[in-house]
């Protein structure tokens, strides 16, 4: 088989690739990973929740990982930013930022997604440090302090009734006017859930660490951490190049084998779910691995 030819490219060499690229190399499939070294959780300091592996940085785990799939020498990496993708005769062409082609009878998209951080300086600063997205991640590490969440209406009603289980000490801040119900309004007032609806004008931080809140009536408002959902798009241009369906949400849409809605390619990881995990995406990594190495052999007989 030509260099340049594998059975399946993985675009991605985070928790989701490396689990999708340990499937197949241990099913002794040619097997190419490209990765651009940026994971979305770079910036986190500590990963929790995953068995084995609690309290370590996502740095560590990630670097554990490699180093084991390395040890399956029919799986290579490549180092780049895959930019295009194409439907082939014999199957797909993937091209780099650099102009290098790849070409793989299957396609496993591990690219993540790529945050886009509100306009309120602090935000990006302290997101995944304090400024954090999972209470299964991250809420353990904060229990019983100074918690906010900024969010509103219904998914702020729902998100502020699972917080109350970490923290007694909770302010909603729905950052404008507040769309809750007078019923849900009432029910979280009951529960000691303050809820205040003047905008957020900046998060006052020390290395990421949130100290207060600054609102734009200029009160200030010590805080300890502050949940929040930011906006994300797809990581790179490879699902759009391919017209790859993707949920009313934004992800990836696949079935409960990791398929998208184009024959050959598997989709894994944050790409394709709301629960943002290490642990979920070495699951769907797995899973998608699995399915598409059975693909491989069905094609085969």
């Amino acid at each position: 088989m030509d260099s340049s030819k594998f059975e399946v490219i993985i675009i991605g060499g985070s928790y989701a690739g490396l689990s999708a690229a340990m499937a197949l190399g241990r099913s002794l499939r040619k097997v190419l990973v490209i990765d651009g070294g940026k994971p979305c959780n770079r910036q986190t300091p500590h990963s929790h929740n995953f068995l084995t592996q609690d309290g370590k940085t996502p740095a560590e785990i990630s670097t554990i990982a490699r180093k084991q799939v390395e040890q399956y020498d029919t799986v290579t990496f490549f180092s780049g930013f895959a930019v295009e993708g194409k439907k082939t005769d014999s199957g797909f062409e993937i091209k780099t930022e650099k102009g290098e082609l790849f070409e793989g009878k299957k396609l496993i998209l591990a690219t993540g997604v790529t945050d886009i951080m509100p306009e309120i300086p602090g935000f990006a600063e302290c997101w995944g440090i304090s400024v954090i997205h999972c209470p299964y991640c991250h809420g353990y590490e904060v229990r019983n302090q100074k918690t906010g969440i900024m969010a509103n209406g219904d998914f702020g009603y729902e998100f502020g009734k699972l917080i109350t289980n970490w923290t007694e000490d909770l302010t909603i801040f729905t950052n404008g006017k507040s769309t809750l119900t007078e019923e849900q309004t009432a029910k979280l007032m009951a529960k000691g859930v303050q809820i205040i609806d003047t905008e957020i004008e900046q998060i006052e931080h020390t290395n990421g660490k949130i100290e207060q809140l600054i609102l734009k009536d200029g009160s200030k408002l010590p805080l300890q951490a502050l949940y929040a959902k930011a906006d994300f798009v797809q990581n790179g241009n490879i699902p759009s190049s391919l017209e790859i369906e993707l949920t009313d949400h934004g992800h990836i849409k696949v079935d409960m084998m990791q398929k998208t809605s184009i024959p050959g390619v598997y989709a894994c990881g944050d790409n394709t779910t709301q629960f943002r995990s290490v642990s979920f995406a070495v699951s769907t990594g797995t899973m998608a691995g699995a399915a598409c190495n059975k693909e491989l052999v069905d094609a085969e007989f």
